[in-house]
């Protein structure tokens, strides 16, 4: 499974990102996953929308993780926004969420994408890492906390 460095350029971190509802930050999301990874923004966003009508992604404690598997991209890549509001995605908490992670991985990725999902899930649960990117003030800050945090963890 890849390493969050793997998966983030730091040109796929959006710092205080603006939306009405989830469907906008997603939109912002997926097009800088098109700018930064080449993939297409109208599919992209259509797959994560689709994933998010059978239940929301939100995790708890204002942490978000959309995701879909894409046709036509050859490995996993992540997208990270710190939101300035934080958006609704349907949290067991019921808690909005400003700390949003899209992965995005190939249409056959199975058990590697799930892996993935776990690792981003178990990183944003610590509330040391939630707060340490709550507090960043600028998209290279969050992208060097995000591989920071991840290599200072026992995997």
């Amino acid at each position: 499974m890849p390493n969050l460095g793997d998966l983030l350029k730091p040109e796929a971190i959006i710092f205080q990102a603006i939306g009405d509802d989830r469907r906008d930050i997603m939109r912002q999301m997926t097009e800088v996953a098109s700018n930064a990874f080449g993939v297409d923004a109208g599919l992209t966003l259509e797959a994560v929308m689709t994933r998010e009508a059978l239940g929301g992604t939100g995790v708890g404690e204002g942490v978000a993780v959309p995701h879909a598997r894409i046709s036509g991209i050859e490995r996993t890549h992540g997208v990270f926004a710190l939101l300035k509001t934080p958006v609704d995605f349907e949290s067991p908490d019921g808690k909005p969420a400003d700390l949003v992670f899209m992965l995005l991985s190939p249409e056959e990725s199975g058990a590697n994408h799930l892996k993935a999902l776990a690792k981003i899930t178990r990183l944003l649960r610590q509330s040391h890492v939630r707060s340490a990117l709550r507090a960043a003030r600028s998209q290279s800050a969050l992208h060097a906390l995000l591989l920071d945090v991840e290599t200072s963890q026992v995997a």
